[in-house]
């Protein structure tokens, strides 16, 4: 098979991808200017004009465009082999903001090179992914090895609950044809020494509740004890959400039975790597994790509703903190959902108990920001298990492995509608220290050069497959 070499990446890639780095295209969810900005349509472009620059026979590149929606790239690749099918390769562009302050001597826009690692954000998640794609296709028609026909799509709102997807999908229905093989170039890697496979993927509802008690803010020595606290009503709010002893949460809408195939590969995965939903989590010395066991943690991890409160509004930072009883407090609720419950069940479970007889009479809106629904893997075809062992024994000397993640990638339940009986692959570079929407987000450089190489043995096996049905 083709055998990509981090010194093709150096050579072929990396510069434009360090160029990629210094754009802040963030995700229209973090900036609602992002059309008068630019940063999604400065990074579209270089990303297009790297792939003209392909030596792949007759790829035709075209940036596609809807009314107030993000763009979307695609690079079509006509088949080689003797197929009808379509093999689409999926990445995104958008990136997420940088959190915090990053380390001494890295910077979300300003990628840096250690050894192995590149740190910036939006490389792993998920700017490498149209790199990945054109290089393995471009290793494969080099070596004469043959592939159906491919589409790379690669969109800039996935961190927004790819909220302009559906719509680019509409409206390339014709173009992507029949599509029998998904590559999802934006998931997890437990560790770096082989190819892993995700089996499963969480659901996410975001949800803004704001509560407002007075016109004005008021001198808490007149109005405190008096008029309610929209802090308080806010507790009060979230506690008909989420047990806050416990942290479990209270709606039974966003619950559902794990199949037992699950709850195996859980426990066979804990006793081949210890605690891994534990692992890599930097927690203060005294905190405690949740969850039981290893096994009951990755569950929790993977196939049980949790809350994070995402964001606040309202309250001054502390340097400036006043004597006054605020007008409102607003809340940003991220509810992560098990892979099988419809992330628009969810969304009216939420809305429906926050806005319910608010406390004290005080005004309440809540207002859903995104939502996505998560996906379960269907059984894998016989050519396609066969290809997976192949692809990671040929890249990394080792068999792959399979997880379920506890993150959200919408685009891959929207396909499972719309192509019931496509093979999907779900893989990527978020590993061990990746730091995936944290600050000092990194790529592994080795396995982004592995997971390349895989990519090409399965798309590779595809066309053998596709061809002999």
């Amino acid at each position: 098979m083709p055998d990509l070499s981090l010194a093709d990446v150096e050579r072929d890639a990396l510069d434009t991808l360090i160029e990629f780095g210094n754009i802040p295209c963030l995700s229209p969810m973090f900036d609602e200017h992002w059309e008068e900005s630019g940063h999604i349509e400065a990074a579209i472009q270089l990303l297009a004009d790297w792939a003209r620059q392909r030596s792949i026979a007759d790829a035709h590149v075209e940036i596609h465009r809807l009314p107030e929606r993000t763009p979307v790239l695609t690079v079509t690749v006509p088949a080689t082999s003797a197929t009808t099918g379509t093999c689409v390769l999926y990445g995104h562009l958008d990136k997420q903001p940088p959190l915090g302050d990053w380390s001494e001597g890295l910077d979300p826009y300003v990628p840096v090179r250690r050894g192995d690692r590149l740190y910036g954000r939006g490389l792993a998640d998920d700017g490498y992914s149209v790199f990945a794609a054109l290089l393995a296709l471009e290793s494969l028609e080099a070596a004469g090895r043959a592939h159906a026909r491919c589409v790379v799509l690669i969109e800039a709102s996935e961190e927004s609950a790819s909220s302009d997807l559906e719509a680019h999908l509409d409206a390339l229905t014709d173009h992507l044809g029949q599509v029998e093989l998904m590559i999802c170039l934006d998931s997890g890697a437990l560790t770096y020494d082989r190819l892993w496979v995700t089996s499963s993927l969480r659901g996410n509802v975001n949800v803004r509740v704001k509560v407002d008690v007075v016109p004005r803010a008021l001198h808490s020595g007149l109005a405190s004890g008096v008029v309610p606290s929209s802090f308080r009503v806010l507790r009060q709010l979230l506690d008909r959400v989420e047990d806050a002893e416990t942290g479990k949460v209270l709606l039974p809408e966003l619950f559902t039975d794990i199949p037992d195939e699950h709850v195996e590969a859980a426990r066979a995965l804990t006793e081949e790597f210890g605690d891994v939903a534990a692992e890599g989590l930097e927690v203060l010395d005294g905190v405690r994790l949740m969850g039981k066991s290893a096994v009951k943690r990755q569950l929790r991890r993977t196939w049980r509703p949790a809350l994070s409160i995402i964001g606040m509004g309202g309250i001054p930072e502390p340097a400036i903190a006043g004597n006054v009883l605020r007008t409102s407090t607003t809340a940003v609720l991220s509810m992560r959902l098990p892979p099988t419950v419809p992330s628009d069940v969810a969304a009216d479970a939420m809305v429906d108990v926050l806005s319910a007889d608010p406390p004290e009479g005080a005004h309440v809106s809540v207002t859903v920001d995104s939502r996505g629904d998560g996906w379960v893997a269907a059984a894998r075809a016989p050519w396609l298990a066969s290809a997976l062992v192949a692809a990671s024994r040929d890249a990394f000397g080792r068999d792959p492995g399979f997880i379920g993640e506890g993150g959200s990638i919408p685009f891959l339940a929207e396909l499972g509608r719309r192509y019931p009986g496509c093979q999907f692959v779900a893989t990527g570079l978020i590993g061990p220290d990746a730091n995936a929407h944290g600050i000092d987000e990194m790529l592994h450089l080795p396995t982004f050069v592995g997971v390349t190489n895989a990519v090409a043995t399965i798309v590779a096996a595809h066309a053998v497959s596709a061809s002999k049905s």
